[in-house]
């Protein structure tokens, strides 16, 4: 049976790499809780960026176990995003960042002519297919409490107090006036902002 690998997908802008820390937390807390593994990593000894990178935004796309199993780069080009489509699985779980991810995979082939999806669990707001989501209130952005995955730029938010955590439900949408999905590679300053209704 092939080994189970979780990635971290890592941005890399003018040579350096972005957030590393918040990367190292969440993969030294995958490899404690998933595999029991106790020794920590300090992914700046780990990874060296190639001398063919330009300073341009790159992805490091980072697979790992016990060890790192491979590494790729790749020029980073953001998606388009107009349109978000509602979509709904009650036992939908992606705590860990696994390589392969089958189930989100199918409910983001259910979006339609929409360019993203809007993850319902059991009534309450989650994910977008490859981002967290925050949603505006008119003075304050709000992300779920009912996440699928921590994400680092998540991460970092709540610890500027950029963003507030709290439950939204699907009823709640309503309350909000915009949403806006971000990621790893996708900073919270260039990060795209939609009206809540074009959530369908």
């Amino acid at each position: 049976m092939p080994q189970t690998l979780c990635i971290e997908t890592i941005a890399v802008e003018n040579r350096c790499f972005k957030n590393l820390e918040y990367h190292e937390a969440r993969l030294n807390k995958t490899r404690r809780e998933l595999w029991g593994y106790t020794d920590v990593w300090k992914l700046q000894d780990r990874l060296s960026i190639p001398d063919s990178l330009t300073n341009h935004l790159y992805k490091c796309r980072m697979a790992y176990h016990k060890e790192i199993d491979h590494i790729q780069w790749e020029i980073y080009h953001p998606r388009q995003i107009l349109k978000i489509r509602k979509v709904y699985h009650n036992s939908v779980d992606y705590g860990f960042k696994y390589d392969q991810r089958p189930m989100l995979n199918q409910l983001f082939a259910q979006r339609g002519d929409a360019d993203e999806i809007l993850i319902i669990k059991n009534g309450m707001v989650t994910d977008s297919y490859v981002c967290n989501v925050a949603f505006l209130d008119g003075n304050n952005w709000f992300t779920p409490d009912t996440h699928l995955l921590p994400g680092t730029q998540r991460a970092q938010l709540l610890d500027l107090g950029i963003i507030q955590e709290t439950s939204i439900s699907e009823e709640a949408l309503t309350k909000f006036s915009h949403i806006k999905l971000f990621n790893a590679m996708v900073t919270w300053e260039h990060a795209p902002v939609l009206p809540i209704g074009m959530i369908g």
